[in-house]
């Protein structure tokens, strides 16, 4: 019984965690981010997403606009391999074998840099407050 309680907790875990990847962005004022090609723009803080292909191994394409739609910069932010993805059936391994590489990416200066220990504090903070 105490068993099989655990394997359902492993196995609810896995499917939480199995098919998402997740990151803070510190972006300049008045900007938004677009993550590989993707339609959605994401303003400062969280930002959760499907994982990404094999053609993100390398890095992960993004573009940061103003509010206006001009493009600010343009380049591409690290990426790792998923473990959970050789046991996500099926095929995830495959499909979305790569998630964000950082906790936190600070785009605020010319290359994308990981945030400050602070910067998280400040993000996670100012994610909590809407609820």
């Amino acid at each position: 019984m105490k068993f099989s309680r655990i394997a359902g907790a492993l196995a609810l875990a896995a499917l939480v965690s199995g098919c998402s990847t997740a990151a803070y962005f510190k972006l300049p004022e008045h900007s938004k981010v677009e993550i590989y090609k993707r339609e959605t723009q994401y303003s400062e803080g969280f930002v959760k997403t499907r994982p990404f292909a094999w053609s993100s191994a390398g890095g992960i394409p993004y573009k940061l606009t103003d509010d206006s739609g001009a493009v600010l910069q343009e380049g591409k932010l690290r990426a790792r391999f998923r473990v959970g993805s050789i046991f996500w059936p099926p095929f995830a391994i495959i499909y979305w074998p790569m998630q964000f590489g950082q906790r936190c990416y600070d785009l605020t200066g010319a290359t994308p840099l990981t945030c400050t220990e602070q910067d998280l504090i400040d993000l996670r903070r100012k994610q909590r407050l809407p609820r």
